[in-house]
């Protein structure tokens, strides 16, 4: 069982992600303004896995593959460690479709269960784990597991990886996972409803997804995640809401799960290439060095289409370029790359509130 992570992400920070520079606060997960960033979630997964794998005697190593197990299914779908050791892992993983299925067992309650997309990779692992004959028959109570037993694991491969105990708990791994996924762009009211949150911050937006379309958003999010295929930031998910059709060129706009509208103009042949109608979920994209920031306490008085207030979270200096990530008001992240001359000129901090902007021609757009 000693695999990699189940992905590579771009190195960041080594230290514990602050309240000031996570999601946290907007993820609202009352734990402390604390959680590992997605360097330290991988280290500690390849923590369990080189433990999970190292046990000479059988006993011991099928104990291990179980806590693995529970650690990697918080860890994907960011359940809470009662809703995890209450699966039935044999009835509530949905192989052919990757999805694991929390809270069944409240259903008493009134509460529907609530689907969570995990990677197909995982979900791979995870079948060919309980086809083991052996590994099966050593589940044969499932994860009925002393939580404390769990815990003192966790705070094992915590200390492992170097870190505080406290921070291998179950509950910074459920919030380490809602901030890995809006560091990703998945919209705000997707991660909640992923994590079985309220969504008090229901935008007249949200409400105009069904739940299909919403299961559909997390699809794309998890299967990015997974592959990289593509840039996290200057992506926008979303449906599109009207469809302008000119002479030569359409205006298409979009409205995203987070509230945002973005305004794009393509040729009328892309137009039905695409299959663009309302109502279509739509991916929209736009390059870093096409998003020019301008610091005003008003909205800026641009011929742009597309203006975007938020506050600048991380400044990346190099000898040709300087990177800016902005944060817009529904969690969103923008990324804007200028060169380091001008970014000298401009003289942007860290926690500046600016407006970023774009045109509609920057914006490209992708059905996946």
């Amino acid at each position: 069982m000693s695999r990699r992570p189940l992905r590579r992400n771009k190195q960041v920070s080594d230290s514990p992600i602050t309240e000031r520079t996570s999601h946290a606060r907007i993820v609202s997960i009352s734990h402390g303004g604390q959680c590992l960033d997605m360097v330290q979630m991988n280290r500690l997964e390849q923590s369990f896995r080189s433990w999970a794998g190292g046990a000479s005697r059988s006993d011991i190593r099928l104990s291990r593959r179980r806590i693995l197990l529970i650690f990697l299914l918080i860890r994907y779908t960011g359940g809470k460690l009662s809703e995890v050791l209450a699966l039935n892992p044999f009835q509530d993983i949905d192989f052919k479709h990757h999805l694991v299925f929390l809270g069944r067992t409240e259903k008493k309650n009134g509460r529907p269960p609530r689907e969570v997309r995990i990677p197909e990779i995982l979900s791979e692992e995870i079948k060919s784990l309980l086809d083991d004959t052996t590994f099966k028959k050593y589940l044969g109570n499932l994860f009925k597991v002393d939580p404390g037993h769990v815990r003192r694991k966790f705070y094992e491969r915590a200390l492992d990886c170097g870190f505080p105990p406290a921070m291998g708990a179950p509950e910074i791994i459920r919030k380490s996972r809602a901030v890995e996924l809006m560091h990703s762009n998945m919209p705000l009211p997707v991660v909640q409803r992923l994590l079985g949150h309220s969504t008090p911050n229901v935008t007249a937006s949200y409400v105009a997804f069904s739940d299909e379309d919403i299961r559909q958003v997390a699809q794309y999010f998890i299967e990015k995640e997974s592959s990289r295929k593509t840039s996290a930031r200057n992506s926008f998910f979303g449906k599109i809401r009207s469809i302008q059709r000119g002479d030569i060129q359409a205006k298409v706009e979009m409205i995203t799960v987070g509230g945002s509208t973005v305004t794009t103009v393509i040729t009328n042949g892309s137009l039905s290439r695409l299959g663009l109608k309302a109502g279509s979920l739509i991916t929209a994209e736009v390059k870093a060095p096409w998003v020019i920031l301008e610091k005003s306490d008003r909205e800026p008085g641009a011929t742009a289409e597309n203006r975007f207030s938020g506050t600048i979270t991380c400044i990346s200096r190099g000898k040709i370029t300087t990177e800016y990530v902005v944060r817009i008001s529904d969690g969103t992240e923008l990324c804007s790359v200028v060169t380091t001359e001008n970014a000298r000129l401009m003289g942007f901090k860290e926690n500046d509130r600016v407006w970023a902007i774009f045109n509609s021609f920057a914006v490209v757009l992708h059905v996946d």
